[in-house]
């Protein structure tokens, strides 16, 4: 299907560069993927605000907030979800031995119990790797029993040039399977973005799907409902799966996977504040925080660079001399000497980077300024790997002034080539001394272009 499709290409993008999946947007890297996730319960509440039935659910973050929460609901069949960012829950491990974030029981003592067992542990699915989520939070919810199990989402995809609904009559299980094994078994009908969505369309599609005659207009009515807070909340992803028509004959969405898209968060504040950062990763939040383009990788240069087509040319550029880029970090054209600093301290907090490269093509973003966010770093965080700059530009002599009035052991470099070699050289000189557990000095000379 289209997303996967999409989610193919930024997993092959990110293996290039030695990445992880989610860094890359369209195959290159235009900006951080920093588009708000929500927990569960949270996309559970709002949707159940814009007129979509889900299960009655109350979130705890304490065993006795789970106990009474439990007893709240009034059912003694309950279900307890941990509520981390990550797929997988059911099949992960936590701290402590427990096996599973998603459990059944049938009394607020169990409640209780399994909350104990969940909150202020780590929770490991393969998506989190070792380094696992922090379960904060459990979902406390009726346990509903579905006859039968669709999937259902709506997502921007690029061959439709707008919104598609996608169905399938295989809920409750993983969707990207289906659209390798079985692709005819997804269905997909694609909205006007400027008419919106046609309550047609919706029946026509939960029909596709093999929702029986007398809950089809149920169905569609969700799926209305689902796309309107779609819009409404600037979305680019909301996933119900599963999707399913219960003992009562209600359709109802029993989980929910809503992406928001970041460049919305000015006029989604109040949602965008719901965000837990205790589920992203530290330099994350702070490349946030200074307005940094950056996204982690696995190399060991770490490089600095204004504009995403510039930085993948840089990427390029290191790889093809036999390098691999520690991250893409891409200041912007509007950086102040303050940013620059940041962007390094978020470099170089990753202790595999040996080298630095700086690549500035000045136009709108002034070289003297990016010079002096270097020195203000070299200064101030003591940085001990090699930098290597490469400053072009508006204001490019008065940068090199002042680079080299510093005293500081930065090599100024006009040709990127160069650049680029100098820097993997340094990197692998660092290794190998850290490895051999050998303090490296090193003098710097500046080198020249054509």
């Amino acid at each position: 299907m289209g997303r996967s499709g999409i989610l193919a290409a930024f997993n092959a993008a990110a293996k290039a560069f030695g990445g992880r999946l989610g860094s890359f947007s369209h195959g290159f890297p235009t900006q951080p993927q920093r588009n708000l996730s929500l927990h569960e319960y949270l996309s559970m509440r709002l949707l159940k605000e814009a007129g979509v039935s889900v299960p009655n659910g109350v979130v705890a973050r304490t065993p006795g907030e789970a106990f009474k929460a439990a007893q709240n609901i009034g059912s003694n069949e309950l279900v307890v979800k941990a509520q981390v960012l990550a797929g997988g829950r059911g099949k992960g491990t936590f701290e402590g031995g427990l096996k599973g974030g998603v459990k059944i029981v049938y009394s607020p003592e169990e409640a209780k119990e399994m909350a104990s067992q969940m909150i202020g542990k780590k929770l490991f699915t393969k998506q989190t790797g070792e380094r696992g989520r922090i379960c904060n939070e459990v979902l406390i919810c009726e346990r509903r029993y579905p006859k039968k199990e669709y999937y259902f989402a709506i997502a921007l995809e690029r061959a439709f040039q707008g919104p598609v609904l996608i169905g399938s009559a295989q809920g409750g299980v993983n969707i990207e399977d289906v659209a390798a094994e079985n692709p005819e078994a997804i269905v997909k009908e694609p909205v006007d973005i400027v008419e919106g969505i046609q309550t047609e369309q919706a029946l026509r599609l939960a029909q596709k799907m093999g929702f029986p005659a007398d809950v089809a207009e149920d169905a569609a009515h969700n799926m209305v409902k689902l796309y309107q807070f779609f819009i409404k909340y600037d979305a680019l992803m909301v996933e119900i799966n599963p999707m399913v028509e219960d003992s009562t004959g209600k359709v109802i969405c029993i989980d929910a996977k809503i992406n928001l898209d970041s460049n919305s968060a000015f006029r989604q504040k109040s949602v965008f504040d719901l965000q837990d950062w205790s589920q992203e990763d530290e330099r994350d939040r702070e490349a946030a925080n200074a307005q940094l383009n950056y996204v982690p990788l696995d190399g060991d240069i770490g490089c600095l660079v204004n504009g995403a087509g510039l930085a993948m040319a840089t990427m390029d550029i290191i790889k093809l001399h036999g390098g691999t880029p520690a991250n893409f970090l891409d200041v912007g054209g509007g950086a102040s000497p303050e940013q620059v600093k940041e962007a390094f301290k978020l470099i170089t907090s990753d202790t595999r980077v040996q080298s630095v490269l700086v690549n500035i093509f000045g136009g709108i973003m002034r070289c003297d300024i990016i010079a002096q966010g270097i020195i203000m770093a070299a200064s101030e965080l003591d940085l001990k790997v090699p930098i290597v700059v490469r400053l072009q530009g508006t204001q490019m002599e008065s940068a090199k002034a002042l680079i080299a009035k510093s005293g500081l052991k930065i090599l100024p470099c006009d040709d990127l080539d160069q650049a680029a070699q100098m820097a993997v050289k340094l990197s692998q000189i660092m290794t190998l001394a850290r490895q051999a557990r050998l303090d490296v000095k090193f003098q710097l000379q500046s080198c020249s272009g054509p």
